[in-house]
């Protein structure tokens, strides 16, 4: 399954970009980060889920995202996309399209952050999938 974390605006050289990417680097195969410019979120291709990050959505643990990642791949989901929008929130044309809403907290983080913190998941959900001793609950 592809992993892709869609983004709104530009992240250029700085440490948490470099985080983010290291953990995307990890994954197997290594996610990609689609930076965006404003206007709607390119369509999903077949076979893809759209998991935006929004205060609205649901919490989930780390456990529950590798579980829901299993689920997915065994229904033959391709493309995962995640998408994290710009400083004043997604369209709710965006929001509404998307498959899955997803919260990190009911704080507000600075969306670099949010970046690194989600391919830092993401790898963490691919560990749990494969038995790797990163995960230690």
């Amino acid at each position: 399954m592809r992993i892709s974390i869609l983004a709104f605006g530009r992240a250029g050289a700085c440490e948490e970009q470099a985080l983010a990417e290291r953990y995307l680097a990890r994954l197997s195969p290594p996610a990609r980060l689609v930076e965006l410019a404003r206007g709607p979120v390119p369509p999903a291709p077949p076979r893809s889920l759209t998991i935006a990050l929004d205060e609205r959505g649901e919490a989930w643990s780390s456990a529950e995202l590798a579980r829901r990642m299993t689920g997915w791949a065994d229904a033959g989901v391709r493309d995962l996309r995640f998408l994290i929008g710009p400083a004043d929130g997604l369209a709710a044309r965006d929001r509404d399209a998307a498959d899955h809403l997803l919260a990190f907290g009911v704080q507000t983080w600075p969306h670099l952050l949010v970046r690194a913190m989600l391919a830092e998941q993401l790898f963490r959900a691919q560990s749990l999938r494969t038995g790797h001793p990163y995960h230690r609950a």
